[in-house]
């Protein structure tokens, strides 16, 4: 069945944390790249960590292509970038064979490595034809390896959503569209300060589906309120930047058959999420 027939017909499970899981597992994700360098230095933990979710129940595997970038890899001293992220689209299917696989695009503040995602500040100095020009690669040659799907994910403002829209536009590859948001007393809002409810407006008819993710578990409903579909939050937790590790706790306000009833079609986790939880949402609907 084709994703977007499936997402019509009702909710999808979504995966986890990947780089939680490699991270659970040994692996030292704390370079620039993330998780990414794993598709050069250890393809077979990344095949492992989409096995997992899979068999916890997860009918969608994220490649590992959120840090895979080509000017993040010629930084690292990484030779040939496509091959890299086309590999993270191979390691999906033979790790995930029952799954739907979506080709993670994450933001320009991902490639930065500095947290940026959460704050949005670069959105101050880069423009959106340099943002077209910086995703354009990866989403070419993911949507080449044959993705079901392209996730642009973790966006902190309208200006790379509307970079995003026009570099999809000519891949002819389904595609959802999610947000890193804040719950404000007046309503949720985008890491810039935007009504969400404005950025899934200006998405409209340009995508499967609009929704948030690596955010507060207690921001989901109200997003979903806001026309959101797509909701997978961190477990709660909080990520410190300066000292790149997460505080405090999470596993609180996930209300999944919640979520759903109000109109959340595509359920998952980011941060800090494992195969047991996934296995929670699973079970859940």
């Amino acid at each position: 069945m084709a994703f977007a027939d499936a997402l019509a017909a009702g909710p999808v499970v979504l995966d986890g944390g990947l780089s939680t899981e490699l991270e659970s597992r040994g692996h030292d994700v704390t370079s620039a790249l993330w998780s990414a360098r794993l598709l050069r230095d250890d393809p077979d933990a990344i095949r492992d960590a989409h096995a997992a979710f899979e068999a916890a129940g997860a009918q969608v595997a994220t490649t590992a292509s959120y840090q895979a970038t080509v000017p993040g890899f010629a930084a690292a001293g990484y030779a040939d970038a496509p091959g890299l992220i086309a590999r993270s689209v191979q390691l999906a299917r033979e790790g995930a064979p029952s799954s739907w696989v979506a080709g993670s695009v994450g933001p320009y503040g991902a490639y930065l490595a500095d947290g940026s995602e959460y704050t949005g500040a670069y959105l101050d100095h880069v423009t959106v034809a340099q943002l077209r020009e910086f995703h354009r690669p990866r989403l070419q040659v993911l949507a080449e390896a044959g993705v079901d799907v392209l996730a642009c994910e973790t966006l902190p403002g309208a200006a790379e959503v509307e970079a995003l829209l026009a570099e999809l536009e000519p891949l002819g590859v389904p595609a959802w569209v999610s947000l890193t948001v804040v719950d404000e007393t007046d309503g949720v809002r985008t890491r810039r300060g935007e009504p969400l409810a404005s950025v899934v407006a200006m998405c409209e008819g340009s995508v499967l589906a609009v929704g948030v993710n690596c955010t507060d578990p207690a921001a989901v409903a109200p997003s979903v309120a806001a026309g959101a579909t797509v909701v997978y939050p961190n477990s709660g937790e909080g990520w410190d930047a300066a000292g790149r590790r997460w505080t405090g706790s999470g596993g609180a306000g996930c209300d999944v058959p919640g979520w759903v009833a109000a109109g959340a079609r595509l359920v998952g986790g980011c941060c800090r999420v494992r195969p047991d939880d996934v296995a929670r949402v699973a079970a859940a609907l």
